[in-house]
């Protein structure tokens, strides 16, 4: 799939208006992100075919789903494409294999991909065949439902709020698997939440939805660290940044990770099982950012970083919120800090001034 997904939507209903121009990669996960009500769901719907009053285009690479101009809608089970519900919504009379096995057989034998049997090794569930679906946990029961919707060799794969129905410890199950999907699959993830911590560990690509329209698209770390989008607002404002493993010192207890920017030390507890050149995401709080004019001689922090300050805006009372580029114009990566409105008079920050970050807190993400 080499031109990714087109979504162009317009649906009224009482009170509600979707009106969205989605242009989504070809490969990786892209997150629908938004409060209740803001129309994800409804997305996916429409990709799925759903919303048969819905008019605008949908394109999976030049596969042409929808073209309302041309009078053109694909029905749903034309459309190849698996759909993972919040409810797992297994077959309770199937065992696992025969449940995967339904999701294989409603694919044409030429347009099957993978065999039935595509989703066990990425979900972990081999073990689980002969099991019935209520003999499974809930974590267990959604890694299946994601397996029969991949046995059907979809060109998307649709995930509504996957996670929802399940407590922390059952999320906490699930979420390496999903990483597995982000990390091995060849087609497009649409994945719908409004969890900040599902967004951050899965998303390649972030869409920002408000009241049915799009407050912004594209990657996920720029769009985080906007100072113009709602993520910014809150304790929970942070940074992602991209980076692989480059070595451990185990003296230290450090793990060494490298990125477009400069390099961050780690607890070796997080990472010291990861081999070199292990490609892991980290999550930097605002709050865990503070800024120096000059290079700190004497300081416990392990973490500092020139930087220069990109912009500048006024936060909660008596703070500002501080977005800085480190690394050069090509490669840059952003990271924000959150520091006192008398600290920014006292340092002069503005634009363009050259600073030194002082991270306090780095959490790996995946």
């Amino acid at each position: 799939m080499n031109e990714g997904l087109q979504l162009t939507a317009r649906l009224q209903r009482s009170g509600f208006l979707l009106d969205v121009d989605l242009h989504l990669p070809g490969k990786g996960v892209s997150v629908l992100y938004g409060p209740s009500g803001s129309g994800k769901t409804t997305c996916l719907r429409v990709l799925a075919g759903l919303e048969p009053l819905a008019t605008g285009t949908v394109r999976v690479g030049n596969d042409v789903w929808q073209d309302s101009a041309r009078g053109m809608l694909r029905p749903v089970h034309q459309r190849a494409l698996g759909y993972v519900f919040q409810e797992a919504s297994l077959f309770e009379h199937l065992s696992v294999q025969r449940n995967l096995m339904f999701g294989y057989t409603r694919t044409s034998a030429a347009e099957r991909r993978h065999g039935w049997d595509h989703g066990l090794e990425l979900l972990g569930i081999a073990h689980l065949l002969r099991r019935m679906p209520h003999e499974l946990s809930g974590g267990e029961r959604q890694r299946v439902a994601m397996a029969r919707a991949l046995a059907a060799s979809p060109r998307v794969l649709l995930m509504d709020e996957p996670l929802a129905s399940l407590d922390a410890a059952r999320k906490a199950e699930i979420l390496p698997w999903l990483e597995q999907l982000h990390e091995q699959l060849d087609i497009p993830v649409v994945y719908v939440t409004h969890s900040p911590d599902e967004m951050a560990r899965l998303a390649d690509h972030l869409v920002l939805l408000e009241a049915g329209r799009v407050r912004a698209q594209g990657p996920v770390d720029a769009l985080m660290t906007r100072l113009d989008l709602p993520l910014v607002q809150g304790d929970a404002a942070a940074s992602l940044i991209d980076a692989r493993v480059v070595g451990h010192e185990p003296t230290d207890q450090l793990s060494v990770l490298a990125f477009h920017g400069g390099r961050l030390l780690l607890p070796q507890a997080t990472a010291a099982a990861l081999p070199a050149n292990t490609p892991v995401r980290v999550r930097i709080q605002a709050r865990d950012v503070s800024l120096s004019l000059q290079m700190p001689e004497h300081s416990s922090v392990l973490n500092i970083l020139p930087a220069t300050v990109v912009d500048v805006i006024d936060d909660t009372p008596g703070q500002v919120l501080v977005a800085l580029k480190l690394g050069e114009a090509d490669g840059a990566v952003r990271l924000l800090s959150r520091i006192s409105a008398l600290s920014a008079r006292r340092l002069g920050v503005a634009p363009g001034l050259a600073v030194y970050a002082q991270i306090k807190g780095v959490a790996m993400v995946r």
